[in-house]
């Protein structure tokens, strides 16, 4: 492998790439990030998940079924939302994490269907420097899923520990974590 290519962060985006993720000084509470791009979900899409992690519920994969359920029509498995979400705020929120902490109040208050497009937003709700480890420290996001109709279709509350730009300097956090 040739020595001009490099996977640290650093090194890719002095090159003038965008950057991904952001390091703690970087979040600020009540900051809402729109991530980019939306995502329609296709019936492969939900078919393949469905395979893959072993959910074989009818009404995910059989059209006859669902067809009969409460919906009319085949539900887009819950997990393969909450992954696309996930996924889509990386680039935002997570893409410099040294580990995603906790997940937690994850609700899908209403269907995804094939053919919906995903669109997600998280709020920064929280961040705090860690008082035993000072190159870093955790943020708190609250992501949000709409559909192409602005209805509300899942949402969730995540914990981040990402490092920090500048070790030692005062973050201007919310407060510390052990």
């Amino acid at each position: 492998m040739s020595s001009d290519f490099t996977t640290d962060q650093a090194a890719r985006e002095s090159s003038g790439a965008h950057p991904y993720g952001r390091y703690l000084e970087e979040f600020e509470v009540g900051d809402v990030y729109k991530h980019w791009p939306a995502k329609t979900v296709t019936e492969s899409d939900d078919h393949l998940f469905c395979l893959i992690t072993m959910n074989h519920h009818p009404l995910h994969i059989n059209d006859v079924y669902a067809g009969k359920s409460q919906q009319g029509r085949n539900v887009v498995v819950g997990p393969l939302v909450y992954s696309l979400a996930l996924g889509m705020s990386v680039s935002d929120v997570s893409g410099k994490a040294i580990a995603n902490l906790a997940t937690e109040e994850l609700s899908h208050p209403a269907p995804v269907f094939h053919g919906d497009t995903l669109f997600v937003e998280s709020e920064v709700l929280e961040k705090r420097e860690s008082r035993s480890k000072q190159d870093r420290g955790t943020v708190k996001v609250h992501t949000r899923v709409y559909n192409q109709d602005g209805l509300l279709v899942a949402e969730f509350k995540r914990l981040v520990l990402v490092p920090r730009k500048q070790p030692g300097e005062p973050a201007s956090g919310e407060g510390n974590v052990e």
